[in-house]
């Protein structure tokens, strides 16, 4: 199997139109300050395989993606959420490819589907205001999150070089897009803590939180950093004073590869000293929150809920 390409046969008919070029992966044609070394390779890797797994699913074949090592396959699903949502929307399908994908193979990369059907919400410029109709109620809310990273991505200049924030009608779906352009923030300096504390010290303080929470579920979840260079991370989120959602971001991101069966070398590195705690216990906290929430959380104020538990469980666990 070629992973450059992806997993599967190529797509056909009108969907050929819609299949992603593996040259998108390489982020350097986009001015990111991506270096090299681990931090470059860890990136690409992980934007190679959102396209392999999208053109899977563009292809009928998202199955295939188990094929992938297990590292790469929460990505790869992501890439599938949104080719599903694309495919979905374009079809008046109502959510039905999303929900067979997160019934099926995606079964235990829910946090990933979800991501992904916001980037293809952002690929065919609509604005997530309720997910998909049949997606989970309350991780529909990471659509808007992953619309975020989709928005950054595609236009840099506009929401990272003038802090630009898109017109999302409410002040909940603001928040989480942060969420998402913290993680995209990640991407664009490389992983490198200085460079991304600078760009979230460019934007106005009151959107900071969330940039950080989602830098911190970024450098859990794809890597590229060395334990000391995280360590300067937490401290210029101290320093910011959102250290609390630096850690909570890693949290999310360490249930999340829980939840896909396996915790990679570099989520383990990441959590003690983003969280304070190994990746397993920090996954934990934001279990625990969840469960708090009841049996039918779907709000954004469950979805802050969560969060803010996750947070609270973080500082009991450093005094």
């Amino acid at each position: 199997m070629d992973r450059m390409r992806g997993p599967g046969r190529p797509a056909r008919g009108w969907r050929r139109l819609l299949a992603r070029d593996p040259g998108q992966a390489d982020l350097a044609r986009r001015r990111f300050r991506l270096g090299s070394g681990p931090a470059q390779a860890a990136i690409e890797a992980a934007e190679r395989a959102y396209v392999s797994g999208f053109n899977a699913a563009l292809a009928g074949e998202p199955g295939t993606i188990e094929a992938l090592p297990p590292d790469r396959r929460p990505f790869a699903y992501e890439g599938a959420g949104a080719a599903c949502t694309v495919l979905d929307l374009l079809t008046l399908a109502r959510g039905r490819r999303l929900r067979d994908l997160l019934d099926g193979p995606a079964g235990r990369h829910s946090h990933a589907v979800h991501l992904g059907a916001g980037r293809g919400y952002a690929l065919l410029r609509l604005r997530p205001l309720r997910g998909a109709s049949r997606a989970h109620p309350l991780l529909r809310w990471l659509a808007v999150d992953g619309y975020g990273f989709q928005r950054g991505l595609d236009g840099t200049d506009r929401m990272v070089g003038e802090r630009t924030m898109p017109d999302l009608l409410t002040r909940a779906h603001c928040a989480t897009f942060d969420q998402g352009l913290g993680r995209l923030l990640w991407y664009h300096d490389g992983a490198a803590p200085d460079g991304v504390a600078a760009a979230i010290a460019g934007y106005p303080a009151g959107r900071r939180a969330d940039l950080w929470s989602g830098v911190g579920f970024a450098a859990t979840h794809i890597g590229g950093a060395e334990p000391a260079e995280l360590a300067r991370l937490a401290e210029h989120a101290g320093a910011d004073g959102f250290r609390a959602h630096l850690a909570q971001g890693c949290a999310f991101a360490a249930a999340a590869r829980a939840q896909a069966g396996s915790l990679p070398g570099h989520v383990a590195r990441a959590a003690p000293v983003l969280a304070g705690a190994a990746a397993d216990e920090a996954a934990s906290w934001a279990d625990r929150a969840l469960l708090a929430l009841g049996h039918d959380p779907r709000t954004h104020d469950d979805f802050r809920a969560w969060q803010a538990d996750t947070r609270r469980s973080w500082s009991r666990r450093r005094r």
